[in-house]
């Protein structure tokens, strides 16, 4: 089989690089990459850390870049990829623009297109924006569908997709394990009060831009006043996120996946509009307010998830009622996966037997379980 697979941000190559490294094992699989570039210094950070070397780079990432052009801009030129590379199957990641491009550039091609991720929804167009169409556009493309949980495939069994669809797990997981198993030195965290709580803070989604930003910026200030708590704010490079911090918030630099994932083994609470965020968090036993209005992951919500939008007296409570104890206790989740995705999804796309990912209900040692 040749096989190529297209990413080009930060979140496709995490959920991507365990896929990559099983593919390698498998002698009958000339794997190919592609990335677009889209995102290009996180991405490269990933392409680092777990030694994935490209073989075809477009390097479209441009300064506010939008998404019409970045879009007519992908299709072309993975479409000359493809002409290159002749592969029998595509493999994309999720919803970004780069797997949307990739997969409609395969699609009109005729080259079968496979899946990761596939199935989530909200089926509300504009949350998230616009991955939410992208990704329901991308299933109606493809004719191989890895849904990470048991209702993900509901959601494409409803819609009556073509294909095979498999229930693998999110691949997110085993990147958290692979993340977890690695040697890192701790001393190269920012400096944390042990005596506080630790506040973690993540904002990068369209829908964030402006008025929503403002108010979660606000509710951030309200959260700092206390004096028990200590605000870590990684900040998204996007220029849509410049500007001032709020009073006693330490904004920090973009992060490497080593490093943040160790401010999140740590953090006492996290307020995020990241879906992989919400999926770690849920792994490591974290709770989470997520700052967005729907999600597509709503298995969390089970797990001591709490979906407030960015109304800051919602997002005071909630958060209040987590730092006060008043909320029940969060434990480590199998949720969305168990550190074996990537291993279902190569058997899948290799046509062998693949033993799908939570058709039972979990058990209380499963709710217990706790990641490395």
């Amino acid at each position: 089989m040749k096989l190529l697979t297209i990413f080009g941000t930060r979140p496709e190559a995490i959920k991507l690089a365990p896929i990559l490294i099983a593919l390698k094992r498998e002698p009958d699989v000339m794997s190919q990459i592609c990335v677009t570039g889209q995102h290009r210094a996180l991405l490269d950070q990933m392409l680092g850390f777990f030694a994935i070397n490209p073989e075809f780079d477009l390097a479209l990432m441009e300064r506010d870049q939008a998404l019409n052009s970045l879009l007519s801009r992908a299709v072309g030129r993975i479409d000359r990829v493809l002409a290159e590379a002749a592969p029998d199957r595509v493999l994309v990641q999720g919803d970004t623009s780069t797997a949307f491009a990739a997969a409609l550039a395969a699609f009109n091609r005729r080259i079968p297109i496979a899946h990761v991720e596939a199935g989530l929804r909200t089926y509300c167009t504009r949350a998230p924006y616009p991955e939410e169409v992208n990704r329901r556009a991308i299933a109606l493309m493809a004719n191989m569908h890895f849904a990470p949980t048991p209702a993900a495939k509901d959601n494409l069994s409803a819609e009556r997709l073509r294909g095979e669809v498999f229930v693998t797990g999110n691949s997110g997981i085993d990147a958290l394990r692979l993340v977890l198993a690695s040697p890192y030195d701790r001393s190269k965290l920012p400096p944390l009060d042990p005596a506080k709580k630790l506040v973690l803070v993540t904002c990068h989604r369209r829908e964030s831009f402006g008025a929503p930003f403002a108010a979660t910026c606000a509710a951030l200030e309200r959260i700092a006043a206390r004096a028990d708590v200590e605000i870590l704010f990684p900040r998204h490079p996007n220029p849509a996120f410049d500007g001032a911090a709020p009073a006693n918030i330490r904004l920090l630099p973009p992060l490497g996946l080593p490093a943040f994932i160790r401010l999140l083994e740590r953090a006492d609470l996290v307020l995020t509009d990241s879906g992989g965020v919400q999926e770690e968090a849920a792994a490591l036993g974290r709770p989470v307010i997520i700052l967005r209005d729907a999600t597509e992951r709503p298995e969390g919500l089970s797990d001591g998830a709490v979906l407030t939008g960015t109304d800051p007296d919602r997002i005071v409570r909630a958060a209040e009622a987590r730092l006060d104890g008043v909320a029940g206790p969060v434990f480590p989740s199998l949720a969305y996966g168990d550190g074996k995705a990537a291993a279902r999804i190569v058997d899948g796309l290799l046509g062998r037997p693949v033993a799908e990912f939570g058709l039972d209900e979990p058990t209380e040692r499963d709710r217990m379980f706790r990641i490395g």
